[in-house]
């Protein structure tokens, strides 16, 4: 009787944690994204000004396409974010199928490499990769910054697509190759088909880490060789102009095409 009684009360009172949770997860998108809305809304301001509304207005739009330095800067990031995809992708996807279906005796030390290099710190990863780079006598440019995104991204589309192969079931390439495929066909009619989900997550990540990056690139890129964050950064010194409120948001936009669009075609291919 007792415990029927002070059910509802239990009931009641296990609704304030979950209430309180709620809250406290609330408050903490609101944190993340608040500052984001606010530039988002402040590049559409009338005013040069960041701080007071002077009305609607697209023109901060229109000086960011009349910009040709930023437009160069995003052209850079757009060959480096690419290059560097496709590139990390292939060695990335190869690295992860040789740990997940062969043994050597190096596996383990490949292992620990692979992992330690994503959470190594980016400082001394663009540190490092230019004490290289001068030591080698290799003149700093795009082709650097190509090279320095590649060795960083490689670890997150190998973690990705190892973790699909992972769930794969492996006799059906042993059924292929039973019926007369060699190695290379089993790969390119069987594997790579059922793990494309994954290849195509880990080039995502791997394009949004190097579309992004500042740190590395930092350290590795010469002169004339500018990505968009370096360009922010440098834009940024002078002040918070609505022309980067302008920029940011067409990259905020950008990405988040990119990303919905890469996950939609993801959907659609594991429920095929």
């Amino acid at each position: 009787m007792g415990e029927n009684k002070g059910g509802p009360i239990y009931k009641g009172l296990g609704k304030i944690p979950d209430r309180a949770l709620f809250l406290f997860a609330g408050l903490v998108y609101l944190f993340f994204y608040a500052p984001i809305f606010v530039m988002v809304f402040f590049s559409f301001n009338e005013n040069r000004s960041t701080q007071v509304w002077g009305g609607f207005s697209l023109k901060w739009y229109g000086e960011l396409l009349r910009d040709q330095s930023v437009l160069d800067a995003f052209k850079t990031s757009m060959i480096v974010g690419v290059t560097a995809t496709a590139i990390a992708t292939v060695i990335g996807t190869l690295t992860a199928l040789a740990l997940t279906r062969h043994r050597f005796r190096a596996k383990t030390f490949a292992d620990s490499t692979i992992y330690a290099a994503t959470v190594m710190p980016e400082i001394v990863v663009g540190v490092s990769l230019l004490v290289f780079f001068v030591a080698i006598q290799f003149a700093l440019g795009i082709t650097t910054i190509i090279i320095a995104h590649v060795a960083f991204t490689i670890s997150f589309v190998t973690i990705v697509v190892r973790a699909r192969l992972s769930g794969m079931d492996q006799s059906l390439e042993e059924a292929a190759q039973d019926l007369g495929a060699n190695p290379v066909t089993t790969f390119l009619r069987v594997t790579l088909p059922l793990i494309l989900p994954g290849v195509m997550a880990g080039a995502l990540l791997a394009f949004t880490l190097s579309f992004d990056d500042f740190v590395i690139t930092f350290f590795v890129a010469g002169v004339g060789s500018s990505t968009l964050p370096l360009k922010i950064y440098s834009m940024i010194k002078f002040g918070v102009s609505p022309v980067i409120n302008a920029l940011s948001t067409v990259v905020l936009v950008a990405t988040l095409v990119l990303i919905l669009g890469g996950s939609r075609i993801l959907t659609r291919r594991e429920k095929t």
